[in-house]
């Protein structure tokens, strides 16, 4: 073969070639990336806040042993109701008997010599009063030694009757205390309920909860006249709620019902763990605060420590325009044309107000939410403004228009896609169309 055939053959392969590459890229730019298709539209849209927590009376009574002793008699079982008053449990009044016999014999006697002391302050007081007037009478009858001893007996008397008295005040507090601890072996319901928890058997020794609240236990009466639930909200979440909030409470042991209530009480402080009194990675742990929710239709057969879910509702909207959660992405802050911003419609959208990110770049780039909107197959990025969150849609209060279509996923697309880039529709976007036009 010459040299120009060579020559010939190696141009028209590079020209094939390169015939080929544009035709690929062509044909790649023609398919463009499949992506999933939304209609902006308006619905209803409701924000809540889901927290988990216990089911617990809204009151309830611990009962403690405040006196040590071995317990006699449990005239209850868990789950009783009880009356106010009602006898519940004896321990040992032995000792405490004993003691209270001791202090009445100490307070006899204290009383005893009270007495007497009156009896010798009152004869000394009147000889003090007779030798006083004979010496009045004849100077030379009673010396002045005398008349000093009298004074002495008479104010030695005073004092005698005086420590007398207060010792039957300390005999009579030893007996008050007696009578006290006697009583404490004796208990009855200080309230109406229902007894909750039994902590103890007959034969027990009660001790009192010193130290430790667990220890004192008894039994625990609840009122479940009122049922709460007791859930613990995040931080970020909390500031979100508000007295009187409707709230959906559902109990794992009633998995069919569905149970309502409303926000009662919103903790102004946060729930202390064991790490954050220690005081260990304060800085970076999650804080939640306590929220109580007191139910209007509790069940006839709950009980409290039941697990429960709570599903607050902040805020509501009707008919707003609302875009898919998924497709609201964010973009570095770079200028966008008004022709791109506009989506063919020549009306200029308002630039979005753009937040520092930090986090990911490690610097002070500027970001900006938005989504992608799609014109005549191209998708360009669109800042957005957003007003409250439902659970699968955001409230959009400025940047696109009812009837616009916008790339709706799916996340990873939507996280990859570039300015400019050609979009058609994916499978379970037409399917979707199609119901919904149908």
């Amino acid at each position: 073969m010459s040299k120009r055939n060579k020559v010939l053959l190696g141009g028209g392969g590079a020209v094939l070639l390169i015939v080929l590459v544009m035709v690929s890229a062509s044909a790649k730019r023609d398919k463009g990336i499949e992506v999933r298709f939304e209609t902006v539209g308006r619905r209803d849209l409701v924000a809540a806040v889901t927290a988990s927590g216990k089911i617990q009376p809204k009151k309830k009574v611990d009962i403690s042993a405040d006196i040590t002793g071995r317990i006699t008699r449990i005239a209850v079982r868990e789950g009783d109701l009880v009356q106010k008053g009602q006898f519940l449990l004896q321990i040992d009044p032995t000792i405490y008997q004993a003691n209270l016999q001791r202090a009445q014999a100490a307070m006899s006697q204290a009383e005893a010599g009270a007495v007497q002391a009156r009896a010798t302050r009152d004869q000394s007081t009147r000889a003090l009063q007779r030798t006083k007037e004979l010496r009045e009478q004849n100077p030379n009858l009673i010396s002045q030694e005398q008349l000093e001893q009298a004074q002495t007996a008479s104010d030695i008397s005073e004092a005698n009757l005086t420590a007398s008295q207060h010792l039957v005040e300390q005999s009579r507090a030893g007996l008050q205390e007696a009578r006290d601890q006697l009583a404490k072996t004796h208990l009855v319901a200080p309230m109406a309920g229902r007894v909750t928890r039994l902590a103890v058997e007959e034969g027990e020794v009660a001790v009192p909860g010193t130290f430790s609240r667990e220890t004192g236990l008894l039994l625990t009466i609840s009122d479940l006249s009122v049922i709460q639930t007791k859930v613990q909200v995040d931080e970020t979440d909390v500031v979100r709620l508000h007295l009187g909030d409707s709230v959906e409470v559902t109990i794992d042991a009633f998995p069919d019902t569905t149970f309502m209530g409303r926000v009662t009480k919103v903790s102004n402080s946060a729930i202390l763990t064991a790490a954050s009194a220690a005081g260990a990675g304060q800085s970076d742990r999650a804080v939640d605060y306590e929220v109580e929710i007191t139910l209007s239709n509790p069940p006839t057969e709950v009980r409290p420590d039941l697990s429960a879910t709570a599903r607050i509702v902040t805020d509501t909207r009707k008919q707003a325009l609302a875009i898919p959660i998924i497709a609201l992405t964010v973009r570095e802050n770079t200028p966008i044309s008004t022709e791109q911003k506009s989506g063919g419609r020549g009306t200029a959208q308002a630039a979005m107000p753009a937040r520092a990110d930090t986090g990911r770049h490690g610097g002070n780039k500027k970001e900006t939410e938005g989504v992608f909107l799609v014109h005549s197959g191209v998708a360009t990025f669109h800042p957005v403004k957003v007003g409250i969150a439902g659970e699968e849609h955001f409230e959009v209060v400025e940047g696109v228009h009812q009837g616009d279509t916008i790339v709706a996923g799916p996340y990873q697309a939507i996280r990859d896609l570039k300015e400019g880039a050609h979009v058609k529709p994916s499978k379970e976007s037409s399917d979707t169309t199609g119901r919904r036009r149908s």
